[in-house]
């Protein structure tokens, strides 16, 4: 039985959702890694929503990577993380078209990395307000007992003040448990994948600090630490040491500046343990230190 079948069976006692007759499409789909996703106003209560419909042929073939372990779920997952920089789920499930589903909330403010590509002004004075969310969102689901797996700007999406910024997509996500850390499993974003996972080597919630870092360092001065690509080769450059970021910022804050190396340094043995030692390094500073 396929994954597809599985999810199906899961909810074969639920009521499927129908689409048109609940919502009206507001917005046109934005494509993701495994999905699609639209904003939806709820016919009954005119509140607004985020719809994500998965693919099911790639949600299989991601499964299929953990052939014979019990991978939970992204809906079962996402339910349960509740935090103010975590994407709200509201419900999860089938819908009369075979589809798997989530309902989220719906955030105006735009993925991260529309806001670097097009709009990047929007990030001063506020860069270091984001790391920070950003941060704790992740050091919660770690806390939680996940690795998400998939770190990367446009995964973090902003409220449309701009003032806060979300963790969201726990497709790719899996729990911390031994069994999901074996090498092998070569999945999440080219350019922001860490060395042990592009060599197959075993993996931890250390993953997602590399993929923060990386992250961090494109924040702070608007490129990636090593050449970008569009798939795995791209990533095996990343067990070389990252240009200095002061070479492309130069006035950051030192602290800041030790904190990002440090999350990105190739061997994980010097590399940042968890988000938390992330935060205690940057906690004394202030937005003001950082521009």
């Amino acid at each position: 039985m396929g994954i597809f079948d599985s999810i199906k069976k899961m909810f074969s006692g639920s009521e499927k959702l129908n689409v048109a007759d609940r919502f009206q499409i507001m917005r046109t789909a934005i494509s993701g890694t495994m999905s699609s996703f639209y904003q939806v106003k709820e016919h009954t209560t005119g509140k607004i929503y985020g719809l994500k419909i998965i693919d099911m042929k790639k949600l299989e073939e991601v499964d299929a990577r953990f052939k014979g372990m019990v991978k939970p779920q992204e809906g079962e997952m996402a339910m349960k993380f509740i935090h103010p920089y975590v994407v709200k789920t509201y419900e999860y499930g089938m819908t009369t078209k075979d589809q798997a589903y989530l309902l989220m909330e719906y955030l105006a403010g735009g993925g991260l990395n529309m806001i670097l590509s097009s709009a990047a002004q929007k990030l001063d004075g506020r860069r270091l307000y984001y790391l920070k969310q950003g941060a704790e969102a992740i050091k919660y689901v770690h806390e939680s007992g996940y690795i998400h797996r998939d770190i990367c700007p446009r995964n973090f999406i902003l409220t449309g003040d701009l003032k806060i910024m979300k963790l969201t997509d726990f497709g790719l996500t899996v729990p911390a448990t031994p069994q999901f850390m074996q090498p092998g499993n070569r999945t999440g974003t080219p350019n922001y994948m860490a060395p042990e996972l592009v060599r197959r080597k075993p993996t931890s919630q250390q993953l997602d600090v590399f993929s923060f870092g990386v992250s961090a360092y494109e924040i702070m001065t608007g490129r990636l630490p090593w050449e970008a690509g569009k798939d795995g080769r791209a990533a095996l450059s990343h067990d070389t040491p990252a240009p200095d970021i002061t070479q492309f910022r130069p006035q950051i804050h030192p602290i800041l500046a030790r904190a990002i190396h440090l999350s990105i340094m190739p061997d994980t043995s010097e590399r940042l343990k968890s988000m938390a030692e992330f935060l205690q390094m940057v906690g004394g500073l202030k937005n003001e230190d950082v521009s």
